[in-house]
């Protein structure tokens, strides 16, 4: 089927979505760990226009986009399907992928480096977005709905790991076992897994990461008042 090649950052729970989907199809590819503060002319080659990891190339033709990228590995390798073979399942699993991306990572990180009376709304709204997932994943072992994970526990892997890091670094906690029973016992259950683990970063450099990313985040919001 080609080469396969990924460029992207050990510490980015996207880069590692797209590893995790790699390894269960069983596709042999090359690691490439980009250094996101010296950018390669290599990732600018190949993401010209949003110079961010990750990025997917196979045979010389360059992926960027998770979300896309998995779903171009589920078309290519067709073993181990990621998404439901029913359109409307399917329709409903880039929904909550989109959803989780755009809500729930984004809202924890602005929950994280946020302080005072925004922090505390901002966590209200993470709050909201994290009920959603506990709906979606009751009665279920996995959000694919059968023993076997799928594309929206790829997309959802970030939680086990990263959001527990997030919480240690923003001094705060979302992931609450007694209000999301059903989404703790999800996160139990895939990392579990020993695929999964392989491809997880050291913990304390995750928490050592987000905390230099907030130092930033909040010189900057401190620079434009």
């Amino acid at each position: 089927m080609g080469e396969v090649k990924v460029i992207g950052s050990s510490k980015s729970q996207i880069c590692t979505r797209v590893e995790w989907a790699l390894k269960l199809k069983g596709v042999e590819y090359e690691y490439l760990e980009e250094d996101l503060l010296n950018k390669s002319p290599l990732l600018l080659m190949h993401n010209p226009v949003h110079k961010k990891v990750p990025v997917l190339v196979h045979d010389d033709k360059p992926i960027a986009e998770s979300l896309v990228i998995l779903e171009y590995i589920d078309e290519t390798w067709k073993n181990y399907p990621l998404l439901p073979e029913d359109p409307y399942e399917r329709a409903m699993a880039r929904f909550w992928a989109k959803f989780a991306d755009e809500k729930c990572v984004m809202g924890a990180f602005a929950a994280s480096w946020k302080e005072g009376e925004e922090k505390e709304k901002a966590i209200e709204s993470a709050l909201e977005s994290f009920t959603f997932l506990e709906k979606q994943i009751q009665g279920k072992k996995f959000f694919s709905g059968d023993d076997n994970i799928g594309y929206l526990d790829l997309v959802m892997g970030w939680i086990p790991l990263w959001l527990n890091a997030l919480e240690e670094a923003g001094g705060m906690k979302l992931m609450d076992a007694q209000k999301f029973p059903s989404l703790h016992e999800w996160t139990q259950n895939f990392n579990e897994i020993p695929l999964i683990k392989e491809c997880l970063p050291p913990r304390d450099a995750l928490v050592n990461h987000f905390n230099l990313s907030m130092s930033y985040v909040r010189s900057m919001a401190a620079a434009k008042q």
